[in-house]
């Protein structure tokens, strides 16, 4: 028997890129269910604010923006983030009548018959003529490796298992990373534990002044080029700097944000420089970014000798059919936004162009 089941388009993922272009489908006339399918493996609406550590209230959120068509309005600053894009996210979902499918992992995007794609899933198969991948990075915490980690008597953890400041009370913690998350998580573990020390690679830019849409568009401009060139995108961060905010000024000011240049390696007791020096730690904070959550279109071979996928526009440059909206420079929500509607709008035009097989 048959169980593969057809649409027109089929949406991976229901945080800010995937529910942005199931709006715009919508808009387009395409009805959820009988055209296009939403496709989302977290338990509930919210993306991967769902799993924000709960002492990244609303009110530290930098740039959430709306979802088109539904702003949000009148949220408690005070109250974890995780919550209040949760509930924004799940009211969206029913008032654009979106009928998210929920749990749902998608395994494989494979070539099937008729020039149609098969999504393979928990939940069966489906079978499209256009997909727009909006997984994110959330599921793929990119974890360096250094001489001697498997010898450290601590314990390492990634953002992504960040559980908040009190767990860390009279520990030494290394932080390592120069990211927003990097400093959030320093500023926030300094009151609680007993040391904390900060290494990065690169030393972090700090970025005084107002960040308005020119200096914005010349950042996004940046990240686009190099998945342009099939390179792996870099996170818009990585261009824009950090915003030197009071938190941060007073970071700098009380001594918890001395970053220290990347250690060489880890002993059992902490972590060791060329140079002789030694930092005590009881723990490894990996503040260290994350990479696209794209292994499920490796049947595809998309990728390009460059490591990342070749996009024109927001669709792989090897294939028109798979749009990747939240990748690369719309990896933010104003981005993620505007991906969706470009994503839709290119996908009706190769409809249009490319009749169904019969």
């Amino acid at each position: 028997m048959n169980n593969t089941r057809e649409v027109e388009v089929v949406v991976v993922g229901a945080g800010q890129a995937g529910l942005a272009g199931a709006y715009h489908l919508r808009r387009s006339g395409f009805e959820p269910d009988r055209d296009f399918v939403v496709l989302d493996h977290s338990p509930a609406p919210g993306g991967a604010w769902q799993f924000r550590w709960p002492s990244l209230t609303y009110g530290k959120v930098h740039g959430m923006h709306a979802l088109p068509g539904m702003e949000l309005r009148g949220a408690d600053p005070a109250r974890p983030s995780a919550e209040v894009i949760g509930a924004y996210f799940d009211r969206y979902e029913r008032t654009f009548d979106l009928r998210v499918r929920r749990p749902v992992d998608v395994r494989a995007v494979r070539e099937g018959p008729g020039g149609r794609l098969l999504v393979e899933t928990s939940d069966g198969v489906w079978s499209t003529r256009a997909l727009i991948n909006a997984t994110g990075t959330w599921d793929r915490p990119f974890w360096p490796r250094y001489p001697g980690q498997e010898t450290f008597r601590g314990r390492q953890l990634h953002t992504a298992q960040y559980p908040g400041p009190e767990e860390f009370a009279g520990q030494r913690v290394v932080v390592v990373g120069g990211g927003a998350s990097g400093t959030q998580h320093l500023l926030e573990i300094a009151s609680h534990a007993a040391a904390t020390t900060w290494v990065t690679r690169r030393p972090p830019v700090f970025r005084e002044g107002p960040f308005d849409e020119g200096a914005g568009r010349a950042a996004v401009a940046l990240v686009e080029e190099r998945v342009r060139q099939g390179l792996p995108p870099r996170s818009v961060v990585s261009v824009t700097g950090l915003p030197l905010n009071d938190a941060i000024r007073q970071g700098i000011e009380d001594g918890v944000l001395d970053r220290q240049p990347m250690f060489d390696r880890i002993s059992p007791t902490g972590v060791d420089w060329n140079d002789g020096r030694h930092a005590d730690a009881d723990v490894i904070l990996w503040a260290t970014g994350f990479r696209a959550a794209i292994d499920h279109l490796a049947p595809l071979r998309l990728r390009s000798p460059g490591g990342g996928i070749r996009m024109e526009g927001t669709h792989a440059a090897a294939d028109p059919r798979i749009h990747l909206v939240g990748y690369g420079p719309s990896a933010s929500t104003v981005g993620a936004n505007r991906a969706g509607r470009a994503a839709v709008r290119d996908i009706g035009r190769l409809l249009e162009r490319e009749p169904a097989a019969a």
